[in-house]
C-alpha cells in the first residue's frame, strides 16, 4: 500500500523531467524556423503512409525531415525514405512512446536551421503518447475508418492532448461500414471544436487540405516569429 505513493511520485518526477526538456527543444525549434509536427496514432492506422505522402508532397517546395519512433525494426524509417526526405529511426525497445530526451539526442548531427517541417511519427499507441511533450507546435491524432467510430471516447486523453484529427483511410468508409455520425458525435464528446480532417492516401481525397492547413500553421508560427525579434 505504501508503494502507490512512491510511484506517483516517480512518474511526476519523469515527467517533470520530460516537460522541461520539450521546452527547451521548443525553444531550439523556434530559434532555427522548423515547423515541427507530432503524429500519433493506435498500429495500423495508415500513419506512415500518409507521412510518405506528406513528404514527397511537401518536398517538392519545403525542406522536410521526420524521425521515426518504433519498438522494433527500420521498416517505417525505409519506406519514409523513398520520399527523399532526411529521415531517422528512433528505436525504443520496450518504451512506448517517444520522449523529449529520445528527440533530442536522435537530432544530433542535423541543422535546424536547415529544415522548414521535422515530422515525429510517435510510436503507435493512443495511451503513452498523450502524456510526453515532444516541443511539438502541432500534435495531430489520426483514426483510421477501419477502427471503428468509438476510438475517441475509449482514448479521451490523447484527443484531448492534440490539436487536429485526422480520419485515414477515407475511401474505405463506405465498404466498411464506417458511420461519420457516430464518429464525429464520439469525438465532439471527447473534445468538442476540434478541427477533422478526412484523408485518403491511395485516392488523394482530402491531402490537398491537410497539406494547405500545414502550410498555413507554419506560415503564422514564421509570421509571429519576425515579430518577435
Amino acid at each position: 500500500m505504501e508503494s502507490m505513493p512512491r510511484i506517483v511520485e516517480i512518474r511526476q518526477n519523469v515527467l517533470k523531467k520530460n516537460d522541461l526538456l520539450a521546452e527547451e527543444l521548443r525553444e531550439r525549434f523556434r530559434e532555427a524556423g522548423v515547423y515541427v509536427v507530432n503524429l500519433v496514432s493506435s498500429p495500423g492506422t495508415g500513419k506512415t503512409a500518409l507521412l510518405r505522402e506528406t513528404l514527397l508532397r511537401l518536398g517538392e517546395r519545403y525542406r522536410v525531415a521526420a524521425l521515426v519512433g518504433d519498438l522494433a525494426t527500420q521498416n517505417d524509417a525505409e519506406r519514409l525514405q523513398e520520399s527523399g526526405a532526411l529521415v531517422r529511426q528512433i528505436t525504443t525497445g520496450t518504451v512506448c512512446h517517444l520522449e523529449a530526451d529520445m528527440i533530442s539526442r536522435a537530432l544530433g548531427g542535423w541543422k535546424l536551421a536547415e529544415l522548414d517541417f521535422l515530422f515525429i511519427e510517435n510510436v503507435g499507441n493512443l495511451v503513452c503518447p498523450a502524456s510526453y511533450d515532444l516541443g511539438e507546435h502541432l500534435r495531430a491524432v489520426l483514426f483510421s475508418v477501419t477502427e471503428g467510430e468509438d476510438k475517441p471516447l475509449k482514448y479521451p486523453t490523447i484527443v484531448n492532448s492534440a490539436d487536429v484529427a485526422v480520419i485515414t483511410k477515407i475511401d474505405l468508409a463506405e465498404p466498411v461500414g464506417f458511420q461519420r455520425d457516430r464518429f464525429y458525435g464520439a469525438l465532439s464528446q471527447a473534445r468538442p471544436g476540434i478541427q477533422v480532417f478526412e484523408v485518403s492516401v491511395w485516392s488523394g481525397e482530402g491531402l490537398p487540405s491537410w497539406l494547405a492547413y500545414l502550410e498555413s500553421e507554419r506560415a503564422t508560427v514564421q509570421k509571429s516569429r519576425t515579430y518577435s525579434r
